[in-house]
C-alpha cells in the first residue's frame, strides 16, 4: 500500500461562521480536496487552526444553545451553555462541531487529532 504523504493546512478562523469553518475543516481532514479521495483512505492532513477566539457564532446559539452529558449516575444531567464552554476553550466547540460532521467509523478519531490550535 502507497504512503499518504502528510499536508498541513493552515486556517485563520478570524470573522469566519462556526459551522462553514467546520465544513472546511472536515472537508480537508477527509481528503475530499484531492482528486484520488476514497472514503475508507485515510488522507494525513493536518489543519493549524488560528486566532480560534475570533470565530462568529450566529443567531442567538450563545445563549441558547446548550451541550448535553451524562455522568452515568442516576440523575447526573449535566446541560451546559455554548458561553460557558465558549470561554473557557473555545476550540472545544469546534471539535464538537467538526466531530459531529464527521462520519462515524474507525478513521474519526485519528482525524480528530490531526486538528490543531495555535
Amino acid at each position: 500500500m502507497e504512503k499518504v504523504k502528510k499536508e498541513i493546512y493552515t486556517i485563520d478562523a478570524t470573522g469566519k461562521v462556526l459551522g462553514r469553518l467546520a465544513t472546511e475543516i472536515v472537508a480537508i481532514l477527509r481528503g475530499k480536496n484531492k482528486p484520488d479521495f476514497m472514503p475508507n483512505k485515510d488522507s494525513n492532513n493536518v489543519v493549524v487552526i488560528k486566532n480560534i477566539k475570533k470565530i462568529v457564532v450566529t443567531g442567538n446559539k450563545m445563549e441558547g444553545k446548550t451541550y448535553f452529558r451524562h455522568t452515568g449516575y442516576l440523575g447526573g444531567e449535566k446541560n451546559i451553555p455554548m458561553k460557558v464552554i465558549f470561554e473557557k476553550n473555545p476550540g472545544e466547540i469546534l471539535i464538537k462541531a467538526i466531530s459531529g460532521m464527521l462520519p462515524k467509523n474507525r478513521l474519526r478519531d485519528q482525524q480528530l487529532k490531526r486538528i490543531k490550535f495555535e
